[in-house]
């Protein structure tokens, strides 16, 4: 009896097993380039020999544009010595880079890596319960998963992940300067602007060290869509131009033509989107600390349509002068890394924000073409299971450690024709806070 009870039971743990990978793999499944696994060292090897004339059908502007790019990349990895170890997910490479050895710390030249505060909580909420349940989804990094060459979709202690540089993806665009962009730079726009870039936001004028939001997952359609947060100071303060961080997810298929998923990403200027500015780790400019969390990589879950609706938490703070990002999935607050406040070049950001902004925002890169989906596609008017949201929205008051955030007083900007934005304020938020829906299904006359 004992026995039977016990294969009864190893049955069971692995039915359970079985059924938990395959929901993992409903979500996550990893997908490779045709061809062999390119080790670390090779792919150096490779754009070190690389030819403009082998890219010449590219998209890359000229000769000089193509050496400016592959100089780039050789430069990000000029300071890694140590042994890298290298995954495929989601068709793309990631690299384990040593801690010591990445981009940042060798180019700025930090001899000591800073230590992170704690993050901020929100204070009390009303009683009044959330519209719906919902579940954080959480790195892939996490998860045990291995690649279709069968190496660990992990990194081990003492390494972040860095999505790999390659000349493939830089020369999809016109420059290096276009690659670090927003869309249109390319046509001539020095920086994003109305008709360009549509938005259905909520923001609030503000001193602020930094927030934190709640950000519901989707995988929109069409180009350019992301769900973000925004902390800035600009011409209005007093600071030369407008300085930003920024972070949430994006759905950018002309960087990766083969994206099916959004990824999580940061960004940043220091000179108002001109050549003060990248995407995650693109350039030297954000020191990452942990090895978990992937920028420009996908979650393990994502929300459906009148189905469970997944997110995660983020939150930038700016102690000590560096602005710190903070995730949130299934389990607690994890510091990821800082931008030092040296980059923002004696401008006020490296002091402190003005504005703290939450919303979505798209884009094009031709101007015949339809403007994508924001959020999940569905008006905020639909609300719980159709339209995205982000709830739990507040500032960070101080500059500390620790401490308890200030609930946002915002008001919607910059809604079009084609998307919306429904805001309700703490005192009526409930267990959600401050909160909102956003979103829409984009088109041609927007």
């Amino acid at each position: 009896m004992v026995v039977l009870k016990s294969l009864l039971l190893v049955g069971l743990l692995a039915s359970v097993a079985q059924c938990v990978e395959m929901q993992v793999q409903k979500y996550l499944k990893p997908t490779a380039n045709n061809g062999d696994f390119t080790p670390f060292k090779t792919f150096l090897d490779q754009v070190r020999s690389a030819k403009y004339e082998d890219y010449r059908s590219s998209a890359v502007r000229d000769e000089v544009a193509f050496k400016e790019m592959k100089d780039h990349i050789l430069g990000m990895y000029g300071g890694v010595v140590s042994n890298v170890t290298s995954f495929v997910l989601e068709g793309k490479y990631g690299d384990c880079i040593a801690i010591k050895e990445q981009p940042t710390v060798y180019q700025l030249g930090i001899k000591e890596i800073a230590q992170p505060p704690t993050n901020s909580v929100n204070s009390r909420k009303t009683d009044r319960p959330a519209p719906g349940n919902s579940s954080h989804a959480d790195s892939p990094l996490k998860l045990g998963l291995r690649d279709p060459f069968h190496n660990p979709i992990s990194c081990p202690k003492g390494t972040i992940p860095m999505s790999r540089l390659t000349l493939e993806r830089l020369t999809r665009f016109r420059t290096l300067n276009d690659f670090f962009s927003k869309p249109l730079f390319s046509m001539g726009n020095p920086a994003p602007t109305a008709e360009t870039h549509l938005h259905a936001r909520a923001e609030q004028k503000v001193s602020n060290f930094g927030g934190n939001s709640w950000m519901s997952l989707w995988n929109p359609s069409g180009a350019f869509s992301i769900s973000q947060q925004w902390y800035a100071v600009g011409y209005q303060d007093g600071n030369k131009v407008l300085q930003t961080v920024e972070g949430g997810w994006r759905m950018d298929p002309h960087d990766e033509p083969a994206q099916s998923k959004s990824t999580l990403f940061i960004f940043w200027t220091a000179d108002g989107y001109g050549t003060l500015k990248c995407w995650n780790l693109d350039c030297a400019a954000f020191t990452q600390v942990n090895d978990g969390w992937y920028l420009d990589g996908p979650w393990d879950h994502y929300s459906t349509m009148d189905g469970e609706q997944w997110g995660f938490e983020m939150q930038w703070k700016l102690y000590q002068g560096n602005w710190w990002l903070f995730l949130k999935g299934s389990g607690d607050y994890e510091a990821v890394g800082y931008y030092s406040g040296s980059i923002f070049d004696g401008g006020l950001l490296a002091k402190g924000a003005t504005l703290i902004t939450c919303g979505g925002e798209v884009a094009t890169y031709a101007s015949d073409e339809r403007f994508p989906e924001m959020g999940s596609g569905a008006w905020a008017e639909k609300g719980w299971g159709e339209a995205a949201f982000h709830n739990t929205i507040f500032y960070i008051a101080r500059d500390e450690t620790d401490g308890v955030g200030v609930w946002t007083n915002m008001a919607p900007v910059d809604e079009s024709v084609c998307y919306s934005i429904d805001i309700v304020d703490w005192t009526s938020g409930g267990e959600w806070g401050t909160y909102f829906y956003f979103g829409g299904p984009g088109n041609k006359g927007c």
